[in-house]
């Protein structure tokens, strides 16, 4: 009860306050984040019973089948209609008809309800009347048992049907042991149950400021984001406005620019070409006059007299007709000089076209210099705007009424919890009552099982067939003497444990199919939320008490429904009807001047040069310079011939080899000098003309690949650069104004994602009202019916069965009674064998 109250005082709250939730997480663009500070909370939102909850659910099964009818809607909104009072008009056929509609769905507990007040009234009656029977000897009463042919099965149909109506009895009473002790250790965490919940009620009233101060304090990071940009509009507008215009301003700039080292790099191997042409010339000359030398000097030793004398005349006239091909292979005399070109170059290189495209690219990368230059006095504007308007955003805070409510409903909670405390222990002492009152139950429904199972341990162990009925054993007697003890205590208290399972069961089943279960699906909500129900004037109780305007559409089922969901309180009770956070957080209405401040930038940029007349006159005098028009298919052919038309070092080992087939002397040995010197040339001359030959031919491959096509090249690199000039001129404007834009929106977007979380926290997440339905739930699913209803229920159940088996047990314990204890008289047969008819003896008569 304390927990429901303190439900009912978090409703108040709910009426009284804007509230704001838990936790949340925003990430923004460009890394602005918010997240609300996270709130734990002690107490479970769900309750398990553990092992216990299948004997739960059996007590559940048994009142679904007991009470079938579904929940009685229309019967509880009539009887709350009437406020519970029957006592005026009752004869009205409206209240006739709701009498009979109440009746009808109590049936099924009435009736059981009824046959229990019969058990309880008939089994006092019934035992006095078979007391008395007994007393005169009748009703089995007399100490005489008749022979009878089937009277062992008979024992034995007994004893198996007494030990199985024992061992439900004993089922039944172990569910009440179990119950007993279940309820009384639930009741021992109402206290920890209650404190939880409090705590978790404080930690919620305390959190929900500190939420709302952090929210309206973020303000402060979205600013500093805010300022950081404008403070960086150099980089971020200015960056942006010279990102769009690169692709098509950087690539003409890096063109010209490689132009400019082409026409470096090309005066380079002009001259190169040109030195390298001059001393290929010189060296040819001089290898013409070294072979000159050889091949006068071969002639000479050719004119030896030994020429003259067969066969050497043969081998010596080989060589003299092998000398015409000691001659220069080639003919650079007559390719033409590069001086005119190199002229033209040099001419070109006067102007410093390098130079000229730096301006470019420095024009072009002051446009975020010059940016920054002429919004310096409108970001000092936006920067007061902002300030100006975190004193709107903090006046918002202040008009939302929650400080004050939740201060004075921390009060509640305190008055609850001292409630709780100084009620909690008398809670304690009664069910410590209830506790030894149950125990005593139980003990004595297991003190009449335990003389039935004694009766039957010692009737069955100390039955002796062989034995008459008069001459019995004492453990036999016993167990027969147990069996009747059992009987007696029966009759003496099951109307008393009867009447106790009858008033718990009308008790706690009323409240399971009418509290508990229609909780549990939220019935029990439906009902409150009918209209006109709780205040006759009232179409929504709920928002006539929030709101004072009973027309708006708040129930009970959607605000607990929502607090289960953990949403916020502002959207659980639809606090928009009162105060329209959408409204006050328009970023229109807080960051208008902003907004116009931003669509007001003005930035000017013109005069972007990216080369001037000079540099365009150099580019085409460099097209025109000649370099194009070079033949140099003729100096790549010269280049790729040998220096000399034979192979020195082949003609000269082909000179040794004929010498070596003459004979010694002078002739001999003139011509291998000579071969020696042949080898000589081409070490010292003609392998450095190939090299430096070979070195030219690719130098001016590439000089032939960079001219190729320059007049198309240049005239393509003017129009790309007539275009850029031309985009510059006339697509600055629109490009400045969608930077512009964009940046703009980019700053706003900071206050709009901003002021959209701060609406989203307020509205969905703030005040989050989770403890308030784990509350309700631990003071009506919890401890009434988890805690008290359904073990109270399993009590009943168990007893209840225990002491409807103790009327079949008594009548098969005086039954099985006779088999067991010691006669006063017995039937007597002459010859038991042969079925002849015995007489009766008897002796004194003994009653029990």
């Amino acid at each position: 009860m304390a927990l429901l109250l303190s439900f009912l005082l978090l409703l108040e709250l709910f009426w009284d306050t804007s509230a704001l939730g838990p936790l949340s997480s925003t990430k923004g663009s460009d890394g602005l984040e918010f997240e609300l500070p996270t709130t734990n909370y002690e107490t479970k939102d769900s309750y398990k019973a553990g092992p216990i909850g299948v004997l739960f659910k059996m007590v559940h099964v048994f009142l679904r089948v007991v009470q079938p009818n579904a929940f009685p809607e229309d019967i509880l909104r009539k009887i709350l209609q009437k406020k519970f009072d029957f006592s005026t008009e009752y004869e009205k056929p409206e209240n006739v008809v709701l009498t009979l509609k109440i009746i009808y769905y109590e049936i099924g507990i009435i009736i059981c309800a009824v046959l229990g007040l019969l058990f309880v009234f008939l089994m006092p009656l019934v035992g006095f009347c078979f007391g008395l029977c007994r007393c005169c000897n009748k009703c089995g009463g007399e100490m005489h048992q008749r022979q009878k042919k089937n009277g062992t099965f008979l024992r034995k149909y007994f004893t198996v049907s007494l030990l199985v109506i024992c061992i439900f009895i004993s089922v039944g009473i172990i569910y009440g042991f179990v119950a007993n002790h279940h309820l009384r250790t639930q009741i021992e965490k109402t206290r920890k149950l209650a404190d939880s919940n409090l705590k978790d009620l404080r930690t919620f009233l305390n959190g929900t400021p500190a939420q709302i101060n952090y929210v309206l304090s973020q303000y402060a990071t979205t600013k500093k984001k805010a300022f950081s940009d404008l403070d960086n509009i150099k980089s971020l507008l200015g960056g942006g406005i010279h990102e769009q215009l690169r692709p098509k301003v950087t690539p003409v700039l890096d063109d010209i620019k490689a132009m400019a080292e082409a026409i470096k790099e090309t005066r380079e191997a002009l001259l190169n070409v040109n030195n390298t042409l001059k001393e290929l010339k010189r060296s040819t000359a001089q290898l013409n006059t070294s072979l000159s030398d050889v091949k006068r000097n071969v002639e000479q030793s050719l004119n030896d007299p030994m020429c003259s004398v067969p066969p050497v005349a043969t081998t010596c006239n080989n060589i003299r007709m092998s000398l015409g091909q000691l001659e220069d292979n080639t003919n650079l005399g007559q390719l033409p000089s590069l001086d005119q070109q190199i002229d033209n170059i040099n001419d070109v290189l006067q102007t410093d076209l390098s130079s000229l495209v730096q301006q470019g690219y420095k024009s072009f990368n002051d446009i975020p210099e010059m940016v920054q230059n002429q919004t310096t006095d409108i970001i000092s504007d936006i920067k007061s705007s902002l300030n100006s308007l975190g004193s709107n955003i903090e006046n918002i805070g202040e008009q939302i009424p929650i400080q004050d409510k939740l201060s004075n409903f921390m009060g509640y909670i305190n008055d609850t919890e001292t409630y709780i405390h100084q009620n909690l222990p008398t809670l304690e002492e009664y069910d410590s009552y209830r506790w030894l009152g149950g125990l005593v139950v139980c003990c004595l429904l297991t003190l009449v099982v335990v003389f039935y199972y004694l009766g039957l341990m010692c009737g069955t162990c100390g039955y002796d067939r062989h034995s008459t009925p008069t001459e019995r054993g004492c453990v036999s007697n016993t167990g027969g003497i147990f069996l009747m003890v059992g009987v007696g205590v029966s009759f003496l208290f099951c109307w008393i444990l009867m009447t106790i399972v009858v008033l718990t069961f009308v008790i706690g089943g009323n409240m399971e199919k009418l509290v508990c279960e229609p909780y549990q699906n939220g019935k029990l909500f439906q009902i409150l939320d009918t209209p006109y129900l709780l205040n006759k004037n009232w179409k929504y109780y709920l928002s006539g008490m929030v709101f004072n305007n009973p027309d708006i559409n708040l129930t009970f089922e959607q605000v607990y429904s929502d607090c289960k969901e953990n949403k916020g309180i502002y959207t659980t009770l639809k606090l928009e009807n009162s105060y329209n956070i959408s409204e006050h957080l328009n970023i229109q209405e807080h960051a208008g001047n902003i907004s116009n401040d931003l669509k007001n930038l003005n930035v000017n940029i013109d005069n972007i040069v990216l080369l001037d007349a000079t540099g365009r006159k150099n580019l085409m005098n460099f097209s025109a310079s000649g370099i194009d028009t070079i033949d140099y298919n003729v100096y790549l052919a010269e280049m790729g011939k040998a220096p000399t038309k034979v192979n020195l070092l082949a003609f000269a080992s082909d000179l040794e080899a004929k010498a070596d087939h003459l004979p010694q002397g002078s002739l001999k040995q003139s011509l291998k000098n000579n071969a020696q010197t042949i080898r000589t040339v081409h070490r010292g001359q003609v392998i450095p003309l190939e090299q430096s030959m070979s070195t030219i031919y690719q130098s001016i491959k590439e000089l032939q690949l960079k001219s190729s096509g320059l007049r198309v090249k240049v005239a393509n690199i003017l129009s790309s650069l007539d275009s850029a000039q031309d985009f510059l001129k006339t697509r600055i404007s629109s490009i400045i104004v969608e930077e512009s834009t964009k940046y703009g929106n980019t700053i706003i977007g900071y206050f709009e994602h901003y002021l959209q979380w701060v609406k989203i926290s307020i509205t969905e997440q703030i005040a989050a009202c989770k403890p308030v339905a784990t509350a309700l739930d631990s003071a009506v699913d919890v401890f009434l019916c988890s805690y008290i209803i359904d073990p109270m229920n399993l009590f009943w159940f168990g007893i209840g069965k225990a002491t409807v088996f103790l009327l079949p047990a008594i009548i098969f314990a005086v039954k099985l009674a006779k088999y067991y204890r010691r006669m006063d008289s017995e039937d007597v047969y002459d010859d038991m064998e042969n079925g002849n008819i015995g007489f009766h003896r008897h002796h004194s008569t003994q009653t029990v």
